[in-house]
């Protein structure tokens, strides 16, 4: 019996689900928290860029990419469920040594955003046809090797309009994307990114927000955290570190 690769069974979970039961991504931020999400029983893990950068005592986007692979390396070791990396921009990388240390690292899939640092602290939104061309370029490179998450920042980035996430989505999915991931979208946004966009769609969880199931029943394909639940460990390690000190 042939075992199917990781990337076979992490494009595979992407496909076929009901209305809320999307698959459902934990954010590992080292190997010891992508084992306990794997003993918990999910199928699959997604690095959160920002939730590593603290956890290696960096801002986010700050990371020298190196360390950057390192930590997700050391994350796939440890498991064997697919992990989907956040690769951020790309490092300022060219396709094809993107996929390499990706490959290199482990992972099976990656996340890949369409803003950029711009004057100062801003970030602002890369032309969409340029982005798609990146991404195309980053398929022809990979073939069927990575699952492609195309990151959409226009809510991040203060665009309110879902039509215009929808317009990037399109483009992404086009350039040979496999799911696309409007990440803060509200979820109100929702059904209505579900209805314009013909693909898995990502959403991210929010901490007073819809649960997982909810988000799927509203059109989420794939649920995931960021450093959501990093956040929350470390808000737990707190009330332990309290209660050590006052025993």
């Amino acid at each position: 019996m042939v075992t199917p690769r990781p990337v076979d069974t992490l494009r595979a979970l992407h496909h076929g689900r009901a209305p809320g039961d999307p698959l459902v991504l934990p954010g590992p931020w080292d190997a010891a928290s992508a084992r306990v999400f794997e003993e918990a029983g999910y199928e699959a893990l997604a690095t959160p860029s920002a939730g590593i950068a603290l956890s290696l005592g960096y801002e986010d986007g700050q990371v020298p990419p190196q360390e950057m692979f390192e930590a997700v390396g050391r994350i796939t070791r440890a498991v064997s469920v697919p992990v989907t990396m956040d690769a951020e921009t790309g490092y300022g990388l060219t396709a094809e040594e993107l996929v390499d240390r990706l490959l290199e690292a482990g992972a099976a899939g990656c996340n890949l955003e369409d803003s950029y640092p711009g004057e100062g602290s801003a970030s602002v939104l890369r032309d969409p046809h340029k982005q798609a061309d990146w991404l195309a370029r980053v398929r022809d490179a990979a073939g069927d090797r990575l699952v492609i998450n195309a990151r959409v920042d226009t809510f991040v980035r203060g665009v309110a309009d879902p039509e215009r996430a929808v317009e990037r989505a399109r483009l992404y999915l086009a350039a040979g994307a496999d799911c696309v991931y409007p990440i803060l979208a509200p979820s109100e946004a929702v059904p209505v990114l579900r209805a314009g966009i013909e693909g898995p769609l990502n959403v991210l969880a929010m901490p007073d927000g819809p649960s997982p199931r909810e988000l799927g029943e509203l059109g989420a394909t794939r649920v995931t955290f960021g450093p959501g639940l990093l956040r929350r460990a470390m808000a737990a390690l707190r009330d332990i570190a309290d209660g050590v000190r006052r025993a």
